[in-house]
């Protein structure tokens, strides 16, 4: 069995979809449930991520980009878990925070793949190694992490100045370092085992952004 075939045969296109449903749904409740007992947090974690989940659709409508169930499965399964997280989960099981950062990681790290793919493609005198690849993943996801933990402190300094809660908050030193480490692993598990689906997704995306490639051979690197 291919890499590339995987996420198909595992989950059909059909269940991916109706897996997303659910999690939008749950999601909805989530945000009710926030209005109802007045959870500026959950309010806010899963108001921001059910309009996340909706991106892929308004993406397909207004610019007839269209990303596979799969990968629509992918960001909603990140978005979902933060949420969940931030509802209560992360303070009632310890390992909660490393799966949403490896999850979250993934989908950057995945972000960051597809996009130098496609400059790889379109660009005829652009090749770059599998090897610097792997490297870059990594690179991009440490790079998007430091920034990520630059704004949840940011958030932190403006919630002492003004009283306001916060949805994201840092909770000491070592809570970053192991952050990091677990946006590490999203990052090393994309880069050894997502380039063979991701390879072929970056093909399509160039596909829908510049059309089909003159010469056949460039969309086979």
């Amino acid at each position: 069995m291919s890499w590339k075939t995987i996420p198909t045969r595992a989950l059909p296109p059909r269940r991916q979809r109706t897996a997303t449903r659910i999690m939008q749904a749950i999601l909805l409740g989530l945000l009710v449930h926030g209005l109802y007992t007045g959870a500026p947090k959950t309010i806010t974690n899963a108001g921001i991520g059910l309009v996340i989940t909706f991106l892929p659709a308004i993406i397909r409508r207004n610019y007839r980009f269209v990303l596979s169930p799969f990968l629509t499965l992918w960001i909603t399964a990140a978005v979902f878990f933060h949420s969940l997280g931030s509802a209560g989960l992360y303070a009632q099981i310890e390992w909660w925070d490393h799966l949403t950062h490896t999850l979250s990681a993934s989908v950057v790290a995945a972000i960051g793949y597809v996009t130098v793919r496609i400059i790889d493609l379109h660009h005829d005198e652009i090749h770059l190694p599998r090897r610097f690849i792997f490297a870059y993943i990594i690179i991009f996801v440490m790079a998007f992490g430091v920034i990520w933990e630059l704004f949840e402190f940011g958030l932190d300094v403006f919630a002492d100045q003004t009283g306001l809660t916060m949805p994201l908050a840092q909770l000491g030193l070592e809570d970053t370092v192991v952050d990091m480490m677990y946006n590490t692993l999203g990052a090393i598990i994309v880069a050894t085992l997502g380039q063979a689906y991701l390879s072929g997704v970056s093909k399509e995306v160039r596909t829908q952004l510049f059309g089909t490639p003159e010469n056949p051979e460039d969309g086979v690197r």
